[in-house]
């Protein structure tokens, strides 16, 4: 069995910063796209200009201020990527998509016909350049395995040609020097690179020298998968198998459709009706074919990869994205609705199983919530469902601001959702503890002494007289037994439009409630409730 562990020979085409591209500007045009508020993509003039994915928005605006800003759209990049793979249908049939921009297939069949990796190589690249009508840089890497053709499409130069050949029996030496966080271009394994980062392991060929029982016992399947990725192996060949014809899904749609809205509704049906049947079985999908027949018998397929296996939410995905390629664009587009959708599981393996709430872990409560905040979203836009963050300030309003959720990656840790998040000092702010509530609006009262006369803070800090009753609309009047303050604020001194100098003081009532009140330019107003 050991014999027939070897890494299939594979072509990958990579399109770097695809997204700068599926946004549609100019190539002279300086854009960013981002997701959760970082950096994904950015174009040649935005990199000139210093930007780096990775960056926050805010940084990248800093670097390069004339740059525009565009939101993460998989659904747009996958459209604009279905030209280039439809391109490369007449050299092989086996194309795959693992991510719009990014595609790959075998080269055993292509490389004969064509005269070698070297002829395919060239072949293909001249092909999605035309594609592309030579508006965007195009790389090809060929090598043994997936992985190591990906890093070679990437180390490929313009100069020295748009493809990169590695010869074969030669990956495992390829793969050697890449720094450790080359894994992470087809693994989700942050937290396992940084451990091997502290242990010394900087590159993959340090990693590939481990022992793999030793690697397998520390760090679990994560850890195996990343060895065999560092050994210059495929990722799953001795464990996936053809699935059982029976377990393929399928309808017909009657009227024929031609919009996306439509056919996504059978999608989602379908994805989920794979996913149980594949459940009931044991088994997860690693590769999906995605198929559509039109009223004139025309037949389009596309396959779609994944390294870690395809839930029913990522497969519904992948076939939103490709049904949009198919019925939007230009050069692809059927001549007739699509009569028949189908989903062929290619690739399975085992379910491993999902972890099901036990001090962390992925729950199903999780997955409630995740879709629960896409209808939100689509209901009330994207800018509608906020989460809070914690940010400097003096105020108990201006600690805690909300952002929209499409700005932030909830399946990450964060740290500015923590109370601790801000550690500098900020004189003048109120001590602890914490109001219960901050009004949307604040209220307006009257704060007198026991004269009746309204309670006055001097530019000094100075207090006229304690105060003594609170006056709010439509209640009675609540006598003080206990206040604390003033603290004085004097903000944004240097600013004439923004300056600001208000006091705040915390009071007791004669029924026990706790009040933070602030006075400004003679106005008081109730900011904050205890409970």
């Amino acid at each position: 069995m050991a014999g027939a562990d070897v890494p299939t020979r594979t072509l990958v085409v990579h399109a770097p910063d695809w997204p700068v591209l599926a946004a549609g500007p100019e190539p002279s045009a300086a854009l960013v796209v981002v997701r959760a508020n970082r950096v994904v993509a950015a174009s040649m003039a935005a990199r000139g200009a210093g930007v780096e994915v990775g960056l926050r928005r805010r940084e990248a605006q800093r670097r390069c201020p004339h740059v525009e800003v565009v939101d993460h759209d998989p659904a747009r990049d996958a459209r604009a990527f279905e030209p280039v793979a439809a391109s490369l249908d007449a050299l092989t049939p086996g194309v795959e998509v693992a991510v719009p921009g990014t595609l790959a297939f075998a080269t055993r069949g292509p490389s004969r016909y064509f005269g070698g990796d070297e002829a395919l190589a060239g072949r293909v690249a001249q092909t999605v350049s035309d594609a592309l009508h030579g508006r965007w840089p195009v790389r090809v890497g060929v090598a043994d395995g997936a992985f190591a053709a990906l890093l070679a499409a990437r180390a490929a130069h313009p100069r020295g040609g748009p493809a990169r050949v590695v010869a074969p029996g030669e990956g495992a030496a390829f793969l050697a020097p890449h720094p450790v966080d080359a894994l992470l271009e087809v693994l989700e394994v942050p937290e396992l690179v940084d451990v091997w980062r502290r242990l010394g392991l900087r590159t993959l060929g340090r990693v590939a020298h481990l022992p793999r029982g030793e690697v397998v016992s520390r760090f679990g399947p994560a850890g195996a998968a990343a060895h065999r990725l560092a050994s210059g192996l495929d990722l799953r060949p001795l464990a996936i198998r053809r699935p059982a014809p029976e377990l393929a899904v399928g309808c017909e749609l009657d009227p024929p459709v031609e919009r996306v809205d439509r056919a996504a509704f059978a999608a989602k049906a379908l994805a989920d009706e794979l996913h149980a049947r594949l459940g009931a079985d044991g088994l997860a999908c690693t590769q999906v074919l995605v198929e559509a027949q039109t009223e004139r018998g025309e037949v389009l397929a596309r396959r779609w990869r994944h390294e870690g296996a395809l839930d029913a939410g990522a497969v519904a995905d992948r076939v939103r994205w490709q049904l949009e390629g198919w019925l939007t664009s230009s050069g692809a587009r059927p001549r007739a609705g699509l009569v028949q959708l189908r989903l062929v599981p290619v690739e399975v393996v085992a379910a491993r199983g999902r972890q099901l709430g036990f001090w962390g872990g992925e729950t199903r409560i999780d997955e409630r919530v995740w879709r629960a905040v896409a209808r939100l979203q689509a209901q009330l836009g994207a800018d509608a469902v906020t989460v809070p963050e914690v940010r400097g300030g003096r105020g108990p309003g201006e600690r805690v601001v909300q952002v929209p959720v499409a700005t932030v990656d909830l399946t990450q840790a964060r740290p500015a959702a923590r109370l601790d998040a801000v550690a500098e000092p900020w004189p003048g702010r109120v001590p602890p503890p914490a109001p219960a509530t901050v009004p949307h609006e604040p209220e307006l009262v009257a704060v007198v002494d026991a004269e009746g006369r309204e309670v006055r803070v001097s530019g000094r800090a100075e207090v006229s007289a304690p105060p003594a009753v609170v006056h709010r609309r439509g209640r009675p009047p609540a006598e003080v037994t206990a206040w604390a303050g003033p603290w004085p604020v004097d903000e944004r001194w240097w600013d004439r439009t923004r300056h600001r100098r208000r006091a705040r003081f915390q009071v007791v009532d004669e029924e026990g409630g706790a009040l933070l009140l602030a006075v400004e330019g003679g106005r008081w107003w109730i900011e904050a409730v205890y409970d």
